[in-house]
């Protein structure tokens, strides 16, 4: 991919050696620097347009991943939770069944 910054530079280089090799009047010659300034005007902004979508895009799409990931990330810790859940309920049982031996019966 080209550097934007690389093309307006090279925009901008051509544009003044194009008036400084012209002979023309003045009048004409600023006629020239007004119409080159606007189009480099309107192809930075156009650059900036782009530069903004692909900055827009690229954060949807991490966005995107960082929910897609989230969501991985809160299954997994569901079923590591399901099994700690599972293996004190094993450990309370086994208190429970020795709390009764402990008891005594009237």
């Amino acid at each position: 991919m080209i550097n934007k910054g690389a093309v307006v530079l090279g925009v901008l280089l051509g544009a003044a050696a194009g008036v400084l090799l012209a002979p023309e009047k003045g009048s004409v010659t600023r006629d020239k620097l007004k119409k080159e300034g606007k189009d480099i005007k309107d192809q930075l902004s156009s650059d900036l347009t782009e530069v903004k979508d692909d900055l827009s895009k690229a954060v949807a799409s991490g966005k995107e991943k960082f929910l897609k990931d989230m969501e991985e990330f809160t299954s997994k810790s569901s079923y590591k939770t399901e099994q700690a859940i599972t293996f004190i309920e094993k450990q309370l049982a086994i208190l429970k069944e020795k709390n009764k031996t402990l008891q005594k019966t009237s």
